[in-house]
């Protein structure tokens, strides 16, 4: 085996869709969602929320539109904001329509829910109309009677049937810009829907634990069966759906994905659970830091180990590294090489600080390498030119 050939994940080949500017599905990036909490007709509230989960790299933004006012509010909402808004439908296809003329970029609509073909066909028209995507939402919890009937209890054969029979009635209305999701609140139920889909079709898929339940609990249910399907290659875009701030739901979909090597964005920090060995309050410190660094975009590692018996090793691997020594003095590791000591008292700010200068460093290379690549384009482009121009008379 090849040095962390162990670490590659080959994920399924979707085709791929766009929700506003995402990507869906293809090589994009596996984006990360939430949806809102607060009255939609509350503009204000609903903005505000929006704004926060973009602080912390939320991609796409789910917001209910369960009548007229609240479908007619993304007009204001989708001015305020920066990422695009998906408009989450259920039964009614004018709300449907007017989410597509207020500005949202992607429809969440079962199709076979809304009634006549004739109505169908007008909301495909209002979505090809406005440039909207769709999201064809499976879930459990409110599958089709006569799937109930016919399978005696939600499964994930039924749910898999489900899914294509809403997808074939958009692909008779020659629309293929839509995923896929077959949520469940039971992780085995979820994932054995999504293999289920995966080997069926080839549709980016939205993949979640539905009503997962709160901030550890959700996490935990939402990490086995996230992890799960992103581990096998499946999932094109997520929600962990929580019964907390909207927020929490897209940083710990980061952390999954960071977690499993698919994405990667701020500060990951490694750091021990502490023991009696440890020379500095390791707990107390990696809160602080995960506060004071939150605000940090750029991908970088942060070891802090509270002994020597770990930290050396767990230095030597990230970009800055923190290990407890003795007499209050600790060693501070740059690049996995050891720099310099560290006393008790300054411990937070110092690692804040470092941080913050090895970001930048990194911002300013980057930077610097897009405008060489730019530069040798422009220049490329100038020979080019010369070389097919025409010879002077």
């Amino acid at each position: 085996m090849t040095v962390r050939a162990y670490r590659q994940i080959l994920r399924r080949k979707s085709r791929q869709i766009r929700v506003g500017n995402v990507l869906v599905g293809g090589d994009a990036p596996i984006s990360v969602q939430t949806m809102t909490n607060t009255p939609t007709t509350d503009v204000k509230a609903t903005v505000e929320q929006i704004q926060a989960a973009e602080r912390v790299g939320v991609d796409i933004v789910r917001v209910s539109c369960p009548d007229r006012e609240s479908a007619l509010a993304l007009k204001d909402i989708v001015r305020q904001v920066k990422v695009p808004i998906v408009a989450d439908i259920h039964f009614h296809y004018k709300r449907a329509i007017e989410a597509a003329e207020s500005g949202a970029a992607c429809l969440r609509i079962n199709p076979g829910n809304i009634g006549s073909a004739e109505r169908v066909r007008e909301v495909v028209k209002a979505a090809k109309d406005h440039g909207c995507s769709m999201r064809i939402g499976v879930n459990a919890g409110s599958l089709e009677q006569d799937l109930l009937e016919k399978y005696g209890e939600p499964c994930p054969e039924a749910m898999v049937e489900s899914a294509l029979n809403h997808a074939k009635i958009l692909e008779d209305n020659d629309f293929r810009e839509f995923k896929i999701s077959v949520k469940a609140s039971d992780a085995f139920l979820a994932v054995a829907a999504y293999q289920g889909l995966a080997e069926a079709c080839d549709y980016p898929l939205h993949i979640g634990i539905t009503e997962a339940g709160g901030l550890r609990a959700g996490t935990v249910k939402s990490s086995i069966g996230l992890g799960m399907l992103l581990w096998s290659g499946i999932g094109d875009t997520l929600r962990v759906s929580l019964s907390a701030d909207p927020a929490e739901e897209v940083l710990v979909g980061y952390d999954i994905l960071k977690s499993l090597g698919l994405r990667r964005r701020g500060v990951t920090v490694i750091s021990c659970p502490s023991c009696a060995r440890q020379n500095f309050n390791v707990i107390k410190t990696v809160e602080l830091l995960e506060q004071k660094l939150a605000h940090i975009t750029t991908p970088l590692t942060l070891s802090v180990i509270g002994c020597v018996v770990n930290g050396p090793g767990e230095a030597r691997e990230t970009d800055i590294g923190l290990t407890g020594g003795g007499n209050n003095t600790h060693q501070v590791y740059l690049s996995g090489v050891t720099d310099h000591r560290l006393k008790d008292q300054d411990i937070v700010q110092h690692l804040v600080g470092l941080v913050e200068k090895k970001a930048a460093e990194i911002e300013a290379a980057k930077a610097a390498s897009e405008a060489a690549a730019e530069a040798a384009q422009a220049e490329t482009a100038s020979e080019t030119k010369r070389d097919v121009a025409p010879a002077a008379e």
